[in-house]
């Protein structure tokens, strides 16, 4: 069982927790989340909560997906012929297999599913680096520059095999495209949610542009031992504050 939402990465900023330690964060738009439909094995086969984030114009949608979305409930009225109806919780849709807590179609939700404390894994596609030779890819130490060595500074070197296999071997690493691959980051710590905001500062870096879609899901390999922070509050003193100077 878990649970997880849909999200935009903004950026990366520090901030101060409730004892006053600073932590780098990245900053995620969470919501809000669209219940577009709620699978169940009677019906599918399969338990799963379909969710929806972002808003979309109509005309931007396939038949399909509009389709799809009309048939749960999904308004899609125009105020005009020539005017687009704006659908929000559409433009990315995801299924959450077993999702743990109870929603229902048409329902939207937000960070508020995460506590502070809580520990996610962030899904996100990481950025392009374009093609990249081995010294940048794979952090080779290139060539040497003395001892008549011209023209080998950042190149592989050799890749055969000799005469067995005789062939080169499969996954050999080499030039070719960096980056735009989806990465998981496992055991990010909440540090705030801010719920007026649908906003979760998580601590750590998560894949990714500014900009770029990701999904935050429940961890689920925490590591053994692990301490759930807890959120500190603040007593409110009866009497007027007492500033000491020091003599």
């Amino acid at each position: 069982m878990s649970f997880g939402l849909l999200g935009k990465k903004l950026g990366q900023t520090r901030v101060y927790d409730a004892q006053g330690v600073l932590h780098s964060v990245t900053i995620v738009l969470a919501g809000p989340n669209r219940v577009l439909q709620c699978k169940t094995k009677a019906t599918d086969g399969y338990d799963a909560v379909q969710l929806g984030f972002g808003e979309q114009k109509d005309q931007r949608l396939s038949k399909a997906k509009l389709g799809h979305l009309k048939k749960f409930g999904v308004d899609t009225k125009r105020a005009g012929e020539k005017t687009p109806a704006v659908l929000t919780g559409v433009q990315r849709i995801r299924e959450f297999r077993n999702f743990s807590k109870p929603v229902k179609t048409g329902d939207l939700i937000g960070p508020g599913l995460f506590a502070v404390g809580d520990f996610v894994d962030a899904i996100g596609i990481t950025k392009g680096r374009g093609f990249a030779g081995v010294v940048r890819r794979h952090d080779f130490r290139g060539g040497d520059s003395t001892h008549g060595a011209k023209g080998w500074h950042r190149r592989p070197g050799a890749i055969g095999q000799r005469s067995t296999p005789g062939t080169i071997r499969r996954g050999a690493r080499m030039p070719g495209h960096m980056g735009s691959v989806r990465r998981t980051v496992q055991n990010l710590e909440i540090i705030q949610v801010r719920e007026a905001d649908n906003l979760l500062l998580i601590k750590g870096a998560i894949p990714g542009a500014n900009g770029d879609y990701v999904i935050i899901r429940e961890s689920k390999k925490i590591p053994q031992g692990t301490v759930k922070r807890q959120p500190v509050v603040e007593k409110k003193s009866k009497g007027p504050n007492v500033v000491l100077k020091k003599k």
